[in-house]
């Protein structure tokens, strides 16, 4: 008989690498990850923005967290995967050079990230702790929304949903 894996609450995060730095997401903003796709480049992009994807049916913009974070670019791996998250009502990617696992903070909070002066609002770090002796960096994606509007508003991809409002009755 086949043994089933239970959902872990405890499970929080998905770890990912970016150079050789340890980055984490919590694990309700992921909706998938993927292999790479093609690409179509945007001129006038955001310079984070390596372009859009079909994925699935949906045009997704894609960001490519090495040059958000100001690092070299890095030749694709297998290893290479896109971070699929929810951005406010629309799915957005994020490039990174390896996924590593799902874990928790096993029930400790987060601890403040250091302040690095300029340039905090673009790393996003929201957090850090520690898992299997290594220090994670938690980011918060909402920073995407900022990139995904713009491209929106530029007509590369489709507006987030508007929440339907339902009439009142009498």
């Amino acid at each position: 008989m086949e043994s089933r894996q239970r959902h872990d609450p405890s499970k929080s995060l998905v770890g990912f690498l970016v150079g050789a730095v340890h980055y984490a997401v919590p694990i309700a903003r992921i909706r998938e990850i993927a292999n790479p796709l093609d690409l179509v480049a945007l001129p006038r992009a955001p310079d984070a923005v390596v372009g859009v994807s079909d994925y699935r049916g949906d045009i997704v913009a894609v960001v490519d967290l090495r040059r958000r974070f100001g690092l070299p670019p890095a030749a694709l791996t297998r290893k290479t995967k896109w971070l699929l998250v929810d951005v406010i009502g629309r799915t957005a990617a994020i490039v990174v050079d390896a996924v590593t696992e799902v874990f928790g903070t096993g029930g400790a909070e987060l601890r403040p990230a250091p302040s690095l002066g300029g340039g905090d609002d673009t790393r996003g770090i929201v957090g850090a702790t520690r898992h299997a002796g290594a220090l994670v960096f938690v980011l918060d994606t909402s920073w995407l929304a900022e990139l995904t509007e713009s491209l929106a508003q530029s007509g590369a991809i489709a507006p987030a949903p508007q929440p339907s409002v339902l009439p009142e009755s009498s």
